[in-house]
C-alpha cells in the first residue's frame, strides 16, 4: 500500500486544495502520528456532493447482484491491508490489536450480510394490487409499490469504533446495498484508518466497474460536518456519537431549504433492574457480569451500563458491595482521545461534588487519556426529582438507584429518557413484577434484555439497535442488522404504468424473484 496521502477522495481521485492541516494524537503517548491530513474545504465537500449526485441513478440502476459484488469486493480489500490497517488503527485509538482485529472481522461480516441482501432483493418490499376494472362503484387501478433508494447519503465516522462505525461501516454498507452513493465525513480522531479503509472502497469500486462517485471520503472536524450536512445533493445523514453533536446536525439538517432526515445514534445510560429473586440467587455472578459490562472498552461503547437500579435491602446492598470491589480493583485504560477522557474527567469530578451522590468506588486521578471505573449512588426518591442523573457519563462510571420499594422502581421506570437498551435480571418468584415491568420498559427502549448484560450487539435479522429520543433521532429504524437498510429508501407507487416502466422488481415476471405481495398474498408469482 502506498504512504497516506493526507487528502480527501472525491471519488476515486485524491484532493488537497485547503491551508488547514491536522495530525492524528496516539492518545496511550500523547504525541502525534505522522502524516499531515489536510481539512477538506466547502469547494471539496460540494464536488464530493455533486459528483455523487451526478452518478446516483447510474448506481440505482445497478443490480443487486452488482451491488453485491461490490460490496464483496470491498471487504476482500480491507482484508488484504493486513496489519498495515491493524497497527494504523491501534495507533490513533488506543485500542488493543485483538479488539481491532476482531472489529475488522465484524466490518467485513456487515459488507457480506448487505451483499446478501442486496442480492436476495426482497428488501424492497414489493406490492402489488392488479387492476380491478369491473369493480363497483369504482374501477381499481393497477397499483405497484416499491422502496427505492434516497440518492447521496453522508455518513459520519464514529470515534470509538474506527471500523464497524466509520468508513466502511454499517451505514455506508447498507447505504450501498440500497443503492445510494456515500459521502463519508472521517472522524479526526483516526484520519488515517480512514484513509487505508477509503482507499480500499475506491479500489473495489473500480474494479467492479461503480460509477466514478459512488464514494467520496473527506477529512476534518466540525466545520466540514456542517458543511456536509447543509451541502444541496445530500438525502440522509448517518451519525453515530454525542447527544450534543447528533442534535447540531439534527437542528442543521431541519432548517436547510429542503430538510433532510438525519439518522443518529447518541448514546445511552441503557439501564440494569435487578429485581429480588434474582439477587437472592444469583448475586456474586450478575455482580461480576455487571462489572465486566461496564468496564468493557474503558466505558466507551453506547451500550454500556450506566444505571443499576434495584430495591433497598441486604441482597442488593451486598450487589452494589460485589460491583464497587471489582471496579475498585480493575486497572485504568487508555480511552479514545483526549476531549472524551477531558470530557469523562469533568462528568465524574462535576458528579463527585453533587449532595444527594455517595461514592461506592472512587475511579483513579485522570492522568492524559487514562481512563478507571467510578461507582455512584443515589436514592430513588433523588433520581426522581434530578434529570441531571440521567446524563450519560461516557466512560466506566454507573450509578446505582437505590428504590425503597417496587413501586418506587417502577416510578423509576416511567421517569426514565428513552434508551438503546433495557436490562431485567429475574427470578422465577419475581414474574409478577416482571408482568407489570417489562411493558413499562418496552415503551423507553429497543431492545430489552432479560438476564443477560447490554454490551454485545449481535449483528443480523433482528437486531434492533436504536430507541427512543435522545438515544436516537428516530426509534423507528436501527443502526445495526439487515433492517438498517430501511432507512436509505423511500416507497413510491406506480399506478397503471406500462411494463416496461416498471423497475424488474415489479415487473409481470419478477425477473429477480423476490418475495412480493400480490392481492394481499406473498409469495414469488
Amino acid at each position: 500500500m502506498p504512504p497516506l496521502l493526507g487528502s480527501q477522495l472525491i471519488g476515486s481521485k485524491p484532493s488537497r486544495k485547503g491551508d488547514s492541516a491536522f495530525r492524528a494524537v496516539n492518545p496511550e503517548t500523547g504525541k502525534d502520528i505522522h502524516p499531515e491530513f489536510m481539512s477538506a474545504t466547502e469547494e471539496e465537500v460540494n464536488q464530493a456532493v455533486d459528483k455523487a449526485v451526478s452518478i446516483s441513478r447510474k448506481f440505482q440502476l445497478k443490480s443487486g447482484k452488482s451491488r453485491a459484488a461490490f460490496l464483496r469486493r470491498i471487504a476482500e480489500e480491507i482484508e488484504l491491508l493486513g496489519e498495515e490497517l491493524i497497527e494504523r488503527a491501534v495507533q490513533e485509538t488506543g485500542l488493543p490489536s485483538a479488539r481491532i482485529a476482531g472489529e475488522r472481522a465484524r466490518t467485513c461480516g456487515q459488507l457480506r450480510m448487505f451483499a446478501d441482501v442486496a442480492e436476495e432483493g426482497s428488501w424492497v418490499d414489493a406490492r402489488i394490487e392488479l387492476e380491478l376494472p369491473d369493480r363497483q362503484p369504482v374501477p381499481r387501478p393497477d397499483l405497484r409499490r416499491m422502496l427505492f433508494p434516497l440518492g447521496p447519503i453522508a455518513v459520519f465516522g464514529a470515534s470509538n469504533f474506527p471500523l464497524a462505525f466509520s468508513v466502511a461501516g454499517g451505514d455506508t454498507a447498507s447505504a450501498f446495498a440500497a443503492g445510494c452513493p456515500v459521502i463519508a465525513k472521517a472522524h479526526p480522531s483516526h484520519p488515517g484508518t480512514s484513509e487505508l479503509v477509503g482507499r480500499a472502497i475506491v479500489k473495489a469500486a473500480v474494479g467492479e466497474g461503480m460509477p466514478d462517485g459512488v464514494f467520496s471520503l473527506l477529512q476534518g472536524g466540525k466545520e466540514v460536518g456542517a458543511w456536509l450536512a447543509k451541502a444541496d445533493g445530500i438525502e440522509a445523514i448517518g451519525f453515530t456519537g454525542s447527544l450534543a453533536a447528533g442534535r447540531a446536525l439534527s437542528d442543521l439538517a431541519s432548517k436547510r431549504l429542503k430538510p433532510i432526515p438525519v439518522f443518529a445514534e447518541m448514546g445511552s445510560v441503557n439501564p440494569v433492574f435487578v429485581l429480588p429473586g434474582a439477587m437472592a440467587k444469583e448475586c456474586e455472578e450478575i455482580a461480576t457480569g455487571f462489572a465486566n459490562s461496564l468496564l468493557m472498552g474503558v466505558g466507551q461503547f453506547c451500550t454500556n451500563p450506566g444505571l443499576l437500579i434495584g430495591v433497598m435491602g441486604d441482597d442488593f446492598d451486598q450487589l452494589v458491595k460485589s460491583v464497587a470491589q471489582k471496579v475498585k480493583g480493575s486497572a485504568p485504560g487508555v480511552m479514545l482521545n483526549q476531549g472524551i477522557a477531558e470530557s469523562y474527567g469533568k462528568g465524574v469530578a462535576d458528579r463527585s461534588k453533587l449532595s444527594n451522590i455517595q461514592i461506592e468506588a472512587s475511579a483513579e486521578a485522570m492522568r492524559g487519556c487514562i481512563g478507571s471505573g467510578v461507582v455512584f449512588s443515589t436514592s430513588g426518591a433523588e433520581f426522581l426529582v434530578d434529570q441531571s442523573l440521567q446524563a450519560e457519563l461516557f466512560g466506566p462510571a454507573t450509578l446505582v438507584v437505590k428504590c425503597n420499594d417496587l413501586d418506587q422502581l417502577v416510578q423509576v421506570v416511567d421517569a426514565l429518557e428513552g434508551q438503546l437498551t433495557g436490562t431485567i435480571f429475574h427470578g422465577g418468584e419475581d414474574s409478577n413484577y416482571v408482568e407489570t415491568l417489562a411493558p413499562k420498559l418496552a415503551k423507553k427502549v429497543g431492545r430489552i434484555i432479560f438476564n443477560g448484560y447490554p454490551t454485545g450487539v449481535e449483528v443480523g435479522s433482528a437486531m434492533q439497535h436504536g430507541g427512543p429520543y435522545p438515544a436516537t433521532t428516530d426509534s423507528r429504524f436501527t443502526s445495526v442488522g439487515t433492517a438498517a437498510i430501511l432507512r436509505w429508501a423511500r416507497p413510491i407507487t406506480w399506478q397503471n404504468a406500462p411494463e416496461e416502466l416498471l423497475p424488474p422488481e415489479l415487473q409481470n415476471d419478477n425477473p429477480h424473484g423476490i418475495w412480493r405481495q400480490t392481492n394481499g398474498v406473498l409469495g414469488k408469482d
